[in-house]
């Protein structure tokens, strides 16, 4: 899938010279368990959430509290000074991308949802799905956030050591009619394997003319405190059609579509992963 870079028409400069995608990225990083108030399990796993230790019910509600309140340092707190995450980050680049990000959007509303733990060695390792989302105004423009973030954390006692993303999606929408968009995606892919991206546009469109473009980025830690800019194009049909090719070696990627019409902007992120030997997720 080739990337959409740089130059930009005098369309695109309008629309991308305020891109939220990189702050979506930086609201979906730091915050995998934020929300944790919210104890629910949809299935059966290692141990359920009606059986969590204390101290990881406890954490998981003060996490929650903190982002709430953008108190960054009560949520540092439960970060370990030795904190790794699987997109190469540790816990200095995580302070800096959350301090960033809720200067930019002091208003994000955080819920998580516990769907597994179990034991691990010393401590608990615990998946959950966090949503976020948000709403404020741009030059004048009305914009909303939504995203959802699927990861696993590793604690000892109240402390997270370990982050790994699983799955993640993020949805910005800006002006009064931005277009409603689905996009089709799998979460993972094999080495090597070719796969499918669509970005469709749900509602009729009339006579508005569509733009858009498709950008496809190496999750890296520099990616998060660095703005994307979107070169658009017109669309000859309603979305973006594209075949890309998963790398030769493993590791994760975010696939993006930007698409504009009259009165709107609509801009969608998911990340994939590219794995070794492993069947793809449909």
């Amino acid at each position: 899938m080739r990337h959409f870079l740089t130059v930009r028409s005098t369309l695109a400069s309008q629309n991308s010279r305020q891109n939220p995608f990189r702050s979506l990225f930086l609201l979906t990083l730091g915050l995998a368990i934020a929300g944790g108030g919210s104890l629910r399990s949809d299935r059966a796993s290692a141990a359920t959430p009606e059986t969590v230790p204390p101290q990881l019910k406890q954490a998981l509600t003060q996490i929650d509290a903190a982002a709430n309140r953008k108190n960054l340092q009560g949520v540092m707190q439960f970060y370990s000074p030795t904190f790794t995450h699987s997109d190469g980050l540790n816990r200095r680049s995580l302070e800096q991308a959350l301090q960033q990000l809720w200067a930019q959007y002091p208003n994000l509303t955080y819920r998580t949802e516990l769907k597994s733990w179990q034991p691990d060695g010393r401590g608990v390792r615990a998946e959950t799905v966090t949503y976020i989302s948000g709403t404020q105004t741009v030059n004048g423009q009305p914009l909303k956030l939504d995203s959802t973030l699927r990861s696993r954390q590793r604690f000892e006692g109240q402390t997270i050591v370990q982050q790994d993303v699983l799955a993640e999606m993020s949805k910005v929408m800006s002006g009064e009619n931005p277009p409603d968009v689905k996009v089709s995606l799998p979460e993972q892919v094999r080495v090597g394997q070719d796969f499918n991206f669509d970005a469709i546009v749900q509602d009729p469109l009339g006579s508005d003319l569509l733009l858009g473009s498709a950008l496809e980025e190496l999750v890296k830690p520099s990616g998060y405190l660095n703005p994307t800019i979107a070169d658009l194009e017109l669309l000859p049909s309603g979305g973006i059609f594209k075949i890309g090719r998963a790398s030769n070696t493993p590791d994760a990627r975010w696939i993006s579509a930007v698409l504009v019409r009259h009165g709107g902007t609509t801009m969608v992120t998911q990340r994939l992963r590219t794995v070794s030997n492993t069947p793809a997720l449909k």
